[in-house]
C-alpha cells in the first residue's frame, strides 16, 4: 500500500497516510481538524544503491572472460593469429 502526502491548507502542517489506492482522500487535519486538506503529489524515492561490492559482484564482467574473447594477437599482414602462424 502506498504512502500519501497530505498538507493542510489552514495551518499548513504536512502528514502522511498509510493507505490503500481504493480508499478516500483525507479531508481532515490530524492537528488543527481543518477541512482544507489537500493532497500533495510526491516525487517517489530514488533508488539507493549502498554497501561495497554491488557493481564488482553482480555487473563487472569477469577478467577472464574479456581477456580471452577480445585479446587475439595478430603477426604481419597475414591476418593470422600467433597460433595459426606458429603451426
Amino acid at each position: 500500500m502506498p504512502t500519501y502526502e497530505y498538507e493542510c491548507l489552514s495551518c499548513q502542517h504536512k502528514f502522511e497516510e498509510f493507505q490503500s489506492i481504493t480508499d478516500a482522500p483525507v479531508n481532515r487535519c490530524p492537528k488543527c481538524s481543518s477541512e482544507q486538506v489537500r493532497r500533495v503529489i510526491s516525487t517517489g524515492m530514488g533508488v539507493i544503491f549502498k554497501g561495497s561490492g554491488f557493481y564488482e559482484t553482480d555487473y563487472k564482467k569477469k577478467a577472464t572472460e574479456s581477456n580471452s574473447s577480445s585479446e587475439k594477437k595478430y603477426s604481419g599482414e597475414t591476418g593470422k593469429s600467433d597460433k595459426e602462424s606458429n603451426s
